[in-house]
């Protein structure tokens, strides 16, 4: 990434790297939050509210976020991308985040309860990983 001077850009900038932060944050509580009201939905919560609509208005919010997640995350990787790549919880995170990409992808109705309580595990393990990088 440093070839493409996002990496310069994000270590030499004041404000690169701790806006990208909040914008990852912020994406992330979209795409949990949106996405978790769904995977609860098709869990069984709220049996009154029609699955189909909800998801209709929900799935782009998600989308969106996790649009705004992969761009600040860009930003964050160049800032450190050497010793990111050797962190175990970076590379879970990653893998997490392809599992969920998977379930999203094998979804079926018949079958959505499970998958929609894989879905929400899924995703909170990412961002639980995902905090975790800072600490370690």
């Amino acid at each position: 990434m440093d070839a493409t001077g996002i990496g310069p850009w994000s270590r030499g900038s004041a404000v690169a790297y701790p806006w990208a932060n909040v914008a990852h944050v912020l994406g992330a509580i979209a795409l949990v939050g949106a996405i978790g009201v769904v995977d609860l939905r098709l869990m069984g919560l709220w049996r009154a509210l029609p699955a189909e609509p909800l998801k209709r208005a929900l799935v782009p919010v998600a989308i969106g976020g996790f649009a705004v997640m992969l761009a600040s995350g860009t930003v964050l990787l160049a800032a450190d991308g050497p010793a990111l790549s050797k962190s175990g919880l970076f590379q879970a995170k990653l893998v997490l985040i392809a599992l969920a990409g998977a379930n999203a992808l094998a979804f079926r109705w018949r079958q959505a309860g499970w998958l929609a309580a894989m879905s929400l595990g899924l995703w909170v393990a990412v961002v639980v990983a995902g905090r975790m990088i800072a600490y370690s």
